[in-house]
């Protein structure tokens, strides 16, 4: 279920098999390239259990037995073997880093690739810094998972199942003393992993709030600025960030008592052989250097069972990002194309809405049996008050959405029977908010069409009166143009979206609100251009300028999602209608905003 903007997500879920084992599919791959981490990462673990147990020779063989050659051939061994050590845990690193990256390279692309075919529908319940938090953050998790988690839980258990038969090989009565302390460890470590959840969740919560605050703040600065919110926001936003502070102190005071106390614990074990072992090597039982080993292998035991009890967080945060990251690829897209569809051919603009029905939800029609019939080349201006449901037929007509009844046909074909690509690529869309990619005014102009010349583009923005501005940035039609275009005005970026159009030349054309941005002058320079850019081509057109509407060759008047009146200007104007109505309105609303700009 999509979520509210203040709605955190959970941040461990418990374990799912069935997670878990699609998980492993993105795995499975490289599992050669994991198997040979392993192996590794275990040869690496032996030799280094055998560290200690070079020690005890160094010092009975050597130290104990005033043998210099032993205790040189000792260090020797154990120089070579810390020298083998090192070079295998760079392999090893080399080996899952590469792994790990790679299986993040394929979750991320394919959900990218999803991400591009889920229709409108999804959008509209799914945020996007959510949707972006998937493919980063969860999909993180998922590698640290995948690749070290996995494979350090095999080298714990290998680690510890060693040192315990060493141990009780080399003196089984110091073993059962030192293990005399793990029930201990045990209780510690079950009552910290419940209250550290718990803290850590808080502390993601607490983050994810200052994030979204901030997101809010910065998208929404020239509002809160010329309404003078600043003072309040910062008081709401250090409230935030005093629960973000108190979270981490918390967190932070759970591990300032764990870690101290499993050291105090291995610290106990430790002092209990000195004091048992020593007693042993006083009285002859054991030698000095099979005590300090007993030490060494005492002091190593602990690691792997502080490590594996961090990773049973690590396992539960993998089970909720696993969980979240499945929810969107499991979404299937509700536009594709049906079985048997059909490239639709070129076409000449002969469009139909057929009693057309269309409902966001089944208690709420947006569009209730509307019919209209425009003719290749026509323009068609829909108006209406805000919520009419004018956008929402361009958002049919280009298939953003499906009709829930009725039909839409181009040339006589349906357009649920085309394929959905070779519908879009003939129907062009100018917004009221182009969004303008990261990259150069060329690749701007170039989106749509990607084979395009440099010539061509700029002949576009020629044509379109864009070429003017254009030409004066720092580096012409070469100027990287920022993130949403910032360098440019809003008038600058619409102009640059009707190059867009213009070049990409569809047969059919949608300007929803297109003019609504641009000022009075900017409206001259382009009014020409306009003109070239909708003749010839079925046009519809959702504006509130009047110079856009008078001109189109049919006016629909749109009202509850029923077409109420159609036709040409003079005619609509003859009945005094609703159209007559809205003209009106409109006609006083410039005139006073003609009078201000004066």
């Amino acid at each position: 279920m999509p979520k509210g903007p203040d709605e955190i997500e959970e941040i461990f879920a418990e374990y799912d098999p069935d997670i878990a084992r699609r998980l492993m599919a993105y795995i499975r791959p490289y599992a050669r390239h994991l198997g040979l981490a392993t192996a590794l990462v275990l040869t690496a673990s032996a030799m280094s259990l055998a560290g200690p147990y070079v020690v005890r020779l160094a010092i009975d063989e050597g130290i104990q037995k005033r043998d210099v050659r032993a205790l040189m051939i000792s260090v020797a061994v154990y120089v070579i073997l810390y020298l083998i050590i090192w070079r295998v845990r760079i392999y090893q690193t080399d080996i899952m880093v590469r792994t790990g990256q790679s299986i993040m390279y394929d979750i991320r692309t394919q959900m990218y690739a999803h991400l591009q075919r889920l229709s409108m529908s999804f959008y509209d319940t799914h945020e996007v810094g959510r949707l972006v938090s998937r493919l980063t953050s969860d999909v993180g998790v998922l590698e640290d998972f995948a690749t070290w988690a996995i494979v350090q839980l095999v080298n714990n258990a290998f680690v510890l199942i060693g040192i315990l038969v060493v141990m009780l090989a080399m003196d089984w009565k110091l073993s059962l003393l030192t293990f005399t302390v793990l029930p201990i460890m045990a209780v510690g470590t079950f009552f910290w992993r419940a209250r550290a959840r718990e803290a850590y969740r808080e502390v993601r919560q607490a983050i994810s709030r200052i994030n979204a605050r901030l997101a809010e703040n910065i998208w929404g600065v020239r509002v809160i600025q010329s309404l003078v919110r600043e003072d309040l926001n910062f008081k709401l936003f250090e409230r935030i960030n005093r629960r973000n502070l108190e979270a981490n102190l918390y967190a932070a005071r759970l591990s300032s008592i764990y870690f101290p106390a499993v050291e105090f614990t291995n610290a106990i074990a430790m002092a209990t052989v000195v004091w048992f072992g020593g007693h042993q090597v006083l009285n002859g039982h054991i030698t000095a250097g099979v005590l300090v080993a007993f030490l060494l292998y005492v002091d190593r035991f602990f690691w792997p069972i502080r490590d594996t009890a961090m990773r049973y967080n690590s396992l539960l945060a993998t089970m909720a990002s696993g969980e979240r990251i499945f929810q969107v690829l499991d979404t299937q897209p509700e536009i594709v194309d049906k079985p048997g569809a059909v490239p639709l051919p070129p076409i000449k603009g002969h469009v139909v809405f057929d009693h057309v029905e269309f409902r966001y939800k089944p208690d709420k029609p947006v569009i209730q049996d509307l019919s209209l019939e425009v003719l290749p080349g026509q323009t068609v201006a829909f108006v209406g008050a805000t919520g009419a449901g004018k956008t929402s037929l361009i958002k049919l007509l280009d298939r953003f959405y499906d009709v829930t009844g009725g039909a839409i046909r181009i040339d006589g074909y349906d357009i649920r029977d085309v394929t959905v690509e070779s519908l879009r690529r003939q129907v062009g869309i100018v917004l009221q908010e182009n969004f303008l990619f990261s990259g150069t005014v060329l690749d701007n102009i170039r989106y749509g069409r990607l084979e395009a010349s440099e010539e061509e583009a700029i002949a576009a923005a020629k044509a379109i009166g864009a070429d003017e501005f254009i030409s004066k940035l720092p580096y012409g039609y070469h100027t990287e143009v920022q993130e949403q275009g910032a360098i440019l005005s809003v008038g600058q970026k619409q102009l640059v979206a009707f190059a867009r159009a213009l070049l990409a030349d569809p047969r059919i054309l949608v300007l929803d609100e297109a003019t609504a941005n641009i000022d009075t002058e900017t409206e001259k320079v382009i009014q020409t251009a306009l003109q070239r850019l909708l003749k010839g081509r079925t046009s519809f057109v959702i504006a509130h300028r009047l110079s856009t509407i008078v001109q189109a060759d049919i006016i629909a008047v749109v009202e509850h999602g029923r077409l109420l009146e159609k036709g040409r200007h003079d005619e609509l104007l003859a009945l005094r209608g609703r159209y007559y109505d809205l003209y009106t309105m409109l006609y006083s609303r410039q005139q006073m905003a003609a009078l201000a700009q004066d």
